[in-house]
């Protein structure tokens, strides 16, 4: 069963990923998704940047649906997503594999880093508005570099996905939100 700072996390990520906002993950949510992050990275619908972000993105779906949708309705509810996260901390390296291919979208220029404005740039894009990313990015830079390496990014995602502590760098991961009084 999540705790309720699982529960917390995925269901702010969830709202920010139920672009329609009717409750559920569509396939139509995640084009939607692509589709505002190729435009925020002003990149050409047809170019091989934007091919690859959609294959990133859409791919994400197609594992999401697979692993989540208990019932078969090609819509993914909180509570689907919710059993599938209980299983996370059992299955790391797919955690870790999800990680690499999010890292690889948000490095824009392909440096092996990811920079303050690429992060911005993705939080902005999940939130679908202005997002001060200034509190969050320093905690989250772990050698204070500037910059989040892969192995960085990596540890956060397993923290965010697969964690259950609210003083884990990675619950923050997607940026800040209000945590419940008595989870900290």
């Amino acid at each position: 069963m999540a705790s309720e700072l699982q529960r917390r996390k995925i269901s702010t990520v969830f709202g920010a990923m139920d672009v329609d906002g009717d409750g559920f993950l569509t396939e139509a949510d995640f084009q939607a998704l692509t589709d505002r992050w190729t435009k925020a990275r002003g990149l050409a619908p047809d170019s091989p940047q934007a091919a690859r972000l959609s294959e990133i993105m859409m791919g994400w779906w197609t594992t999401l649906l697979a692993a989540s949708d208990i019932d078969r309705d090609e819509k993914v509810t909180l509570d689907e997503v919710l059993l599938v996260v209980d299983q996370l901390g059992d299955m790391p390296d797919s955690v870790r594999g999800t990680a690499a291919a999010m890292f690889e979208a948000i490095d824009e220029n392909g440096d092996e880093r990811i920079s303050r404005e690429e992060y911005r740039r993705l939080i902005e894009t999940w939130n679908g508005t202005a997002t001060d990313t200034d509190t969050v990015f320093p905690v989250l830079d772990l050698n204070g570099d500037g910059y989040l390496t892969a192995d960085e990014f990596t540890e956060h995602w397993l923290e965010f996905w697969a964690g259950d502590n609210a003083d884990a760098p990675g619950t923050w991961v997607f940026g800040r939100f209000d945590l419940p009084l008595g989870v900290r």
